[in-house]
């Protein structure tokens, strides 16, 4: 509840001219681009502190968008061929781009469009100065109204301030819906009846639940508001209740549940809810917010700090996951048709042993400050395993040479996130000691279905009974060699398949740090 702000941003009229020096214009051109990349990236990495790995990497594929071959050749062909600004020819390319996105039939992918505007516009701000796009400035708590929002608008909000937001554009799918969501802030989007009603200074009440928008309320409707919030907020009381219960099951197995993170910033959320530990550290965005590799000692750091702020509780560290959508260009990493089954994780940790070295220098090192456990991702045969194994014994001596102190005993896995794995479990299970499915890329492997893909979104189904089928298989073997075997993907916090999961033996789930409290109540409910 509130009054109401609106927020007009980058939709100055952009004029058209004629241009003699076109390489002056190209050069223009890739100077803002580059500026771009470079607000984006700090963009990104302050979206992994607020709202974690998932919901950030649309900053990601903004970055990918902005370097896309087809759209900068567009916008440069434009600019050779009609002589013009580069700031029209963004502008023009940009809408073009967004008309195509506007004309699909998935609603995802039409939600695509947003992110063409926003890209284009964030172009054209660091070609002329003078096309301000921004936060929306607010004096005081407001609720913000809107034509849209981009996402960067949206990550970039004074939250302090931020009350809700309501946009006459959008869906619930796009990329500014689910950060608000994740942040916490009741939204209404695609509001396009009543919008007119909306002035600066209107006291409204924003329901993000029913996507109702409440205009000068009368006294009933606010006193049914506020005992509804009131109703909303002792209930996620309540769920504090269980910030230290333990889920023990009725045959008497004690399930963790942890928390996943990509920053070493998460670890106050993951200790604010309670989690048992942490199920997955994403290592790879400590490269990836780099202009450079980062060092032995920057990523030792940052692996100590997370380790002695969990206070003994275990820290699971995948080794860099990178390639596939985890971009990171300092690496020069080939471009490749297939990325998803292509050069990454594992394959260039065993390829370019110098950067794996540094990685288990920092990670080993680190061990001696807490309950360190180190897990390899896309492994697909007992070969890949004993490899990385043995690198990693190779560095403990190196250390040890060294008289530097190494935790005796680490714990070492893999993830499970290929049906290879899978079908070779009973063998893997033997050389690790623990398991952890991962069900994003175990779901489109087994599935076929490119969980980037828009226009196949509806096949990508973590429920099917082939996918489930497979961690079956998993735990079975893991269980059979004596080791644990937990769920780290997204669907560790469905909760249709939390009873599954359960059933199935699964002995930890790992869910972002915001989940935890929840999954933790649920499963206490189904244990009971």
């Amino acid at each position: 509840m509130g009054r109401v702000a609106f927020h007009r941003s980058g939709n100055a009229q952009i004029e058209k001219r004629r241009i003699e020096d076109v390489k002056g214009e190209l050069s223009r051109l890739e100077t803002a681009k580059k500026e771009a990349l470079g607000f984006l990236n700090e963009i990104y990495l302050t979206s992994l502190k607020r709202v974690g790995e998932k919901d950030s990497m649309i900053f990601q594929i903004h970055m990918m968008m902005l370097q896309d071959e087809d759209f900068l050749d567009a916008i440069k062909n434009k600019i050779e061929r009609e002589q013009v600004n580069a700031e029209y020819a963004v502008w023009a390319v940009g809408q073009e781009f967004a008309a195509r996105f506007a004309q699909m039939d998935s609603e995802y992918m039409r939600g695509r469009q947003a992110d063409v505007i926003d890209i284009s516009k964030r172009l054209i701000q660091y070609l002329d100065d003078r096309m301000a796009y921004g936060p929306a400035q607010m004096d005081e708590p407001s609720i913000l109204a809107a034509e849209d929002l981009s996402p960067s608008e949206t990550m970039q909000m004074d939250k302090a301030k931020l009350l809700a937001i309501i946009t006459r554009g959008g869906s619930k799918t796009s990329h500014s819906a689910i950060l608000s969501r994740t942040m916490g802030i009741p939204s209404v989007v695609g509001l396009e009846n009543g919008f007119e009603e909306l002035k600066n200074g209107v006291t409204v009440i924003v329901d993000g639940t029913s996507g109702e928008v409440i205009v000068e309320p009368d006294e009933n409707a606010v006193a049914d508001y506020e005992k509804q919030r009131k109703e909303y907020l002792d209930s996620q009381q309540r769920l504090r209740q269980v910030l230290t219960s333990k889920v023990v099951t009725k045959d008497g197995r004690t399930v963790a549940i942890n928390a996943n993170i990509g920053h070493p910033g998460d670890v106050e959320s993951v200790l604010k809810n309670g989690a048992d530990g942490i199920g997955l550290f994403r290592s790879e965005f400590l490269y990836m917010g780099h202009d450079a590799l980062p060092s032995e000692e920057e990523q030792f750091q940052a692996y100590k700090h997370v380790l002695e702020k969990m206070d003994g509780k275990p820290v699971i560290v995948r080794t860099f996951d990178i390639g596939a959508d985890k971009r990171v260009p300092y690496l020069n990493l080939p471009e490749e048709d297939n990325p998803a089954l292509g050069y990454r994780a594992i394959r260039i940790c065993l390829n370019r042993k110098e950067l794996f070295w540094t990685q288990l220098r920092a990670l080993l090192r680190a061990s001696a400050f807490g309950n360190l456990e180190i897990m390899f991702p896309m492994i697909i045969s007992v070969d890949e395993l004993t490899a990385a194994k043995a690198m990693v014994e190779e560095v403990k001596s190196s250390l040890a040479a060294e008289s530097i102190a190494v935790a005796q005993d680490i714990k070492i896995g893999i993830m499970v996130e290929t049906p290879a794995a899978v079908m070779m479990s009973e063998e893997l299970a033997e050389e690790c000691d623990f398991f952890s499915v991962g069900t994003n890329d175990l779901t489109q492997y087994t599935l076929a279905v490119d969980r980037m893909n828009g226009k196949i979104s509806k096949l990508y189904n973590p429920r099917h009974p082939a996918v489930l089928k497979m961690i079956r298989m998993a735990a079975e073997n893991a269980h059979k060699a004596g080791i644990w075997i937990g769920i780290c993907g997204e669907s560790a916090a469905d909760p249709e398949l939390t009873e599954a999961y359960l059933e199935m033996g699964i002995d930890e789930l790992s869910v972002a740090p915001s989940s935890v409290l929840e999954l933790r109540d649920h499963c206490l409910n189904l244990v009971k």
